[in-house]
């Protein structure tokens, strides 16, 4: 059989196949040898027909299309091995002569690895924001500590105020009758904190011990509740008991306690510069992601639409298995958002494309560079993923076979090239943008 490799795009190419008329008959005559047993035909027992008989019957071409299928396989196999071609989908099938006699000629199209034409991807220049932790940051985050180990203490000599935790009793009804929902008893509510209908919480304050009060409050217009929205209604309370957290004081014995450190300087400067080596490592991953961002958007690359829907089944099935985790299913989860999967496809087809074409550029670096993986390059993935896992890295190997060993070793260039890029980028600092001031001139 001969075969033609026609290029019809940078991603797509025409395979033309001529197979000979005595090539093509003995294909004819497989087919019915396998299939006849499947053809009854009036006076024979089942596979004992004679071929022109069924082809009277059925029609001359009743084998051609198996004949084809048996042919197809093989033929195009070979074509992809003669030409080194990487297709991506299924082939597309054209039958141009297919009769009794005659040369079979058919033909498929189909779509392949696109070319990767790089543009620079050395020396490209990109910002990386400097964030520098203020004080303000500090005392938050030791604020929150305080918090934390803040204890409850009990309040018996004064009325409720704002900030305290009120236990209470409460019991609504709209136009006299009560409502699902407006019945509860021991609750807890912090008073200022918002938690309630509007109204209910400032009400309560200057409440003492052991007094009720009717509390006379109006439902918003946008209430989830739809028979309650924009009613009134008068909430009868009783007050049973208040509480309110103490922070402990800024010391160092509050560092002690909470921390490693002896003196709250320490403390602080601590999360300083842990908070700092945080917003180091966002900059940094920031700066690395737009970097390759400007990589792949300076090569030129024509995606095959097949990569692409490629693409996002890989990220549907990653986003159903993490549904899955939380113990929702992909149909529950599309139900949830209103979307379908289409919707969803669509939403992510930009995002996929764009993956695409980062895999693609990376490879092509790769090849460009000649970058290798050693075996301590392997084992330092391996090792991480190890951890995950509970196994060590030498467990790993033992288990792992080619596919899955050739997964890390590829990643393993990609982390490589990455770091090409990165070395070799032309990095400026800058400071974050401002927030802007308000205007306080008349």
């Amino acid at each position: 059989m001969v075969h033609t490799v026609e290029k019809l795009s940078g991603n797509k190419v025409k395979i033309s196949f001529q197979t000979p008329a005595e090539d093509f008959e003995k294909a004819v005559e497989k087919a019915y040898l396998k299939t006849r047993g499947q053809i009854a035909i009036p006076g024979f027992r089942k596979g004992k027909a004679p071929r022109k008989l069924i082809e009277r019957m059925y029609g001359p071409s009743v084998f051609y299309e198996d004949a084809l299928e048996a042919l197809f396989p093989d033929a195009y196999m070979t074509a992809v091995k003669d030409h080194d071609l990487r297709p991506v989908g299924r082939p597309e099938l054209d039958v141009q002569q297919m009769e009794a006699g005659k040369e079979l000629l058919f033909s498929c199209e189909v779509f392949v690895y696109p070319e990767v034409t790089l543009g620079q991807y050395k020396g490209v220049e990109v910002e990386r924001t400097v964030r520098t932790v203020t004080d303000a940051e500090v005392d938050e985050r030791v604020e929150q500590e305080r918090k934390r180990v803040a204890r409850s203490v009990e309040i018996t000599d004064r009325a409720l105020e704002n900030g305290d935790k009120a236990q209470l009793d409460y019991s609504g009804s709209v136009d006299g009758e009560k409502f699902d929902g407006g019945t509860a008893s021991n609750q807890t509510l912090v008073i200022g904190s918002g938690s309630f209908i509007p109204g209910f919480e400032e009400q309560m304050v200057g409440m003492s011990i052991g007094e009720e009060r009717d509390l006379k409050v109006t439902f918003p217009k946008e209430y989830h509740a739809e028979n309650l929205k924009g009613k009134d209604a008068v909430f009868h309370v009783k007050l049973l008991g208040i509480t309110r957290e103490e922070l402990p004081e800024l010391d160092d014995e509050f560092a002690a306690e909470v921390s490693d450190f002896d003196t709250l300087a320490q403390y602080r400067e601590d999360i300083k510069t842990k908070l700092q080596q945080s917003y180091d490592a966002q900059t940094e991953e920031g700066a690395k992601q737009a970097l390759i961002q400007k990589v792949v958007e300076n090569a030129t690359i024509d995606v095959p639409d097949p990569m692409v829907e490629d693409k996002l089944d890989e990220m549907i099935e990653q986003m159903s298995w993490r549904m899955q985790q939380q113990g929702f299913t992909m149909e529950r989860y599309l139900q949830l958002l209103g979307q379908t999967e289409k919707q969803m496809r669509d939403m992510y087809r930009s995002e996929a494309l764009n993956n695409v074409r980062t895999e693609l550029v990376l490879d092509e670096i790769i090849k460009a560079e000649d970058i290798q993986a050693s075996d301590e390059d392997v084992d330092k993935l391996l090792s991480s993923y190890a951890g995950s896992v509970g196994q060590t890295v030498e467990q790993l190997r033992e288990s792992f076979g080619e596919e899955q060993l050739a997964y890390f070793t590829h990643r393993a260039k990609v982390e490589k090239a990455l770091d090409l890029l990165w070395d070799s980028a032309t990095v400026t600092d800058k400071a974050p943008q401002s927030e802007p001031q308000p205007d306080t001139q008349a």
